[in-house]
């Protein structure tokens, strides 16, 4: 069931008669986070839409300030508006205050809404479209927005979000943190949505900066760099010729070379060249394994400093 689908199912239900709560409104405060509150006379309009986001899977602001979803969602021009968008509007002459519920339909001038705390009791009733403050719908990306989400995790990942994965186009949890990585460092508000706001920052946006310590320095706890850095030391203690147990992983490598290289020399009758060639077919496995080795640490490196990975 979609959130407006399961809000419709309340249509009736009024709050507890005097001293009394009704158990219902009691649970819709309980599940975005409050169940501290003592009595259903307690605003709760951003209760019951809360409570049927989050029945229908959707995390809502988990707020009992109706004027908290203004920044939840994304934006919907009035004109656009669905049935089961979020519609907010004033409520007397408060900066702060407000109230919140599921836009019904939309006649002319009057915004039919889907609330509770409506006349006590979740019902629909009509306000000015005037007076709407905003529309809001689930999702993260707003109906204005042309940029698919590959372009989208294309640019975050060219200005230094590597954090966002794969270019899949699916927004997964490591798309929305670099999302929200970008949006806070471009000072917009903290939601993972793919809004008007965000295309534009990407045209003024710069490289992300990488602290001067971390791009002149390495990972300090890396297997990568740890195994290359024992690739180095066997490598050349091979090379060298300072064979032992300590150096078996290269002896292994080095091992199969020759073999090979004695039943090719063996094919075409050069075996009395083996015993001299040998020892440089050794060496040149060792180097090859040191080269390998300090390319693979230098990638690791340079991804560390570029702010590629941790």
């Amino acid at each position: 069931m979609t959130p407006f689908d399961i809000a419709r199912s309340y249509i009736g239900t009024p709050e507890g008669p005097g001293p009394e709560n009704n158990p219902v409104i009691m649970e819709m405060y309980a599940s975005v986070g409050h169940d501290w509150v003592e009595h259903d006379t307690v605003a709760w309009c951003a209760a019951f839409v809360g409570h049927c986001l989050e029945k229908a899977g959707i995390r809502s602001t988990r707020q009992l300030t109706a004027r908290s979803y203004l920044d939840w969602g994304v934006p919907v021009e009035i004109a656009d508006a669905q049935p089961g968008d979020i519609g907010i509007i004033p409520r007397g002459r408060s900066s702060w205050q407000g109230h919140v519920f599921f836009i019904d339909r939309i006649e002319g001038a009057w915004v039919w809404g889907l609330g509770g705390n409506q006349s006590d009791a979740v019902n629909i009733k009509r306000y000015p479209v005037s007076k709407l403050l905003g529309v809001r719908r689930a999702g993260h990306i707003a109906p204005d927005v042309t940029l698919s989400v590959e372009a989208v995790q294309r640019r975050l990942k060219a200005l230094g979000y590597h954090e966002v994965g794969s270019i899949d186009g699916i927004i997964g949890p490591r798309t929305r943190g670099a999302i929200l990585a970008f949006r806070d460092d471009q000072y917009l508000p903290l939601l993972p949505v793919i809004d008007t706001a965000l295309v534009e920052a990407f045209a003024q946006a710069s490289p992300r900066k990488v602290a001067p310590e971390r791009a002149s320095g390495a990972p300090a706890e890396s297997r990568i760099v740890t195994a290359a850095n024992a690739q180095i030391g066997l490598g050349a203690l091979g090379a060298a010729g300072s064979i032992g147990s300590q150096i078996a992983p290269a002896l292994v490598e080095a091992e199969q070379a020759r073999d090979m290289a004695a039943r090719a020399f063996s094919l075409f009758g050069l075996e009395a060249w083996l015993t001299i060639a040998l020892p440089w077919i050794s060496a040149a496995v060792f180097l090859a394994i040191i080269h390998y080795a300090l390319r693979s640490r230098a990638a690791r490196i340079e991804d560390y400093r570029s702010g590629k990975t941790l």
